[in-house]
């Protein structure tokens, strides 16, 4: 409680890449934690499920309570879009500790996570959901719970994931468990209905002491992964989904239009220019005929000149001029 824990300037990856470019390119800092809010089905144990992932992958223990799903249940899930979690807790580097949360109480919950992270000595943990520890204690006596197990984590340096349940009406922005302020780094998750469809919209609302995106991102699950994309903004809003795709097919459609007519236009232009060629090639030679013809007369001029005065001279000497008479007496 004295905040005097260490601050790491490590980052490490999210385990989805465009998230990661989202968080400034390199992820979150190790020892930080991070809350993974949104309304049912938007996909934070997905999230949550990357990450154990990338610690896995890169040869860290990840330590997954689920105070909500089974073990195999979270396993099966994860493999319908393309995440294999099974040789990881094969591997030992995964361990699930699965319980309800009525099954003791927050005091008991407190001591359990702590004997289990100093007998596995994690790297990354999960909490999944905190929204169900509620139903154990009062919001006050929560988030006390909560505070200790992050202090806890960040004192050992340890990357912890909350995933919070968003009901229905409610703020998007606001925790049951009032956790938030307790968060470095915070995505929240929602639904957005357009065009008779609901998708998912990722947004990141805070990461603290990182530049990061301040931008909505389209949150695809798919058998091969998880994506996020860009949305359409247009005058109409944000566009998602099958709608996004349309506008996207049609600004394609138009872009392509408009590169065929300036390729239209400068093939006109080149025509243009090759035509212009052989005028200017035309003039050329035209002017190079009429001045060989001018410069013909110029010399015809002359020739004819010279005769004259050549005929001139033969004419005073058939005279017998005399070319010493002065014309005196």
């Amino acid at each position: 409680m004295s905040l005097d824990h260490p601050a790491s300037t490590e980052r490490v990856a999210t385990g989805i890449p465009r998230l990661d470019t989202m968080l400034g390119g390199q992820g979150v800092y190790r020892g930080s934690s991070i809350l993974v809010s949104g309304t049912a089905g938007t996909g934070k144990t997905s999230i949550a499920a990357y990450f154990v992932e990338a610690a896995c992958r890169r040869g860290e223990r990840a330590l997954y309570f689920a105070f909500e799903e089974a073990p195999a249940q979270i396993m099966r899930n994860m493999r319908s879009i393309g995440l294999d979690l099974e040789p990881w807790v094969e591997r030992g580097l995964l361990r699930f500790h699965a319980a309800r949360p009525t099954l003791y109480g927050l005091e008991m919950h407190l001591t359990t996570i702590h004997k289990a992270l100093n007998d596995f000595n994690p790297q990354v943990v999960v909490l999944d959901p905190i929204s169900n520890l509620t139903s154990v204690g009062t919001t006050l006596e929560v988030k006390s719970t909560l505070n200790r197990i992050i202090d806890y984590m960040k004192m050992q340096q340890i990357t912890g994931v909350f995933t919070n349940l968003t009901m229905g009406g409610e703020s998007l922005e606001h925790t049951d468990v009032g956790v938030s302020s307790l968060m470095d780094t915070w995505i929240l998750l929602n639904c957005l209905e357009l065009g008779g469809e609901r998708n998912r919209v990722l947004y990141l609302l805070k990461s603290r002491g990182m530049a990061h995106s301040n931008q909505v991102r389209e949150f695809l699950l798919t058998d091969q992964g998880v994506d996020l994309v860009h949305v359409y903004l247009g005058p109409g809003g944000v566009l998602t989904g099958a709608a996004r795709a349309s506008q996207e097919a049609r600004d394609k459609a138009e872009a392509l239009m408009r590169g065929q007519e300036i390729d239209f236009r400068q093939r006109q232009i080149e025509r243009k220019r090759v035509v212009l060629g052989y005028q200017i090639e035309a003039l050329k030679a035209a002017f190079v005929s009429e001045e060989e013809e001018l410069q013909k007369i110029v010399g015809q001029e002359n020739l004819a000149e010279e005769i004259m005065a050549g005929g001139r001279v033969e004419m005073g000497r058939l005279r017998g001029e005399d070319k010493t008479d002065t014309g005196k007496g």
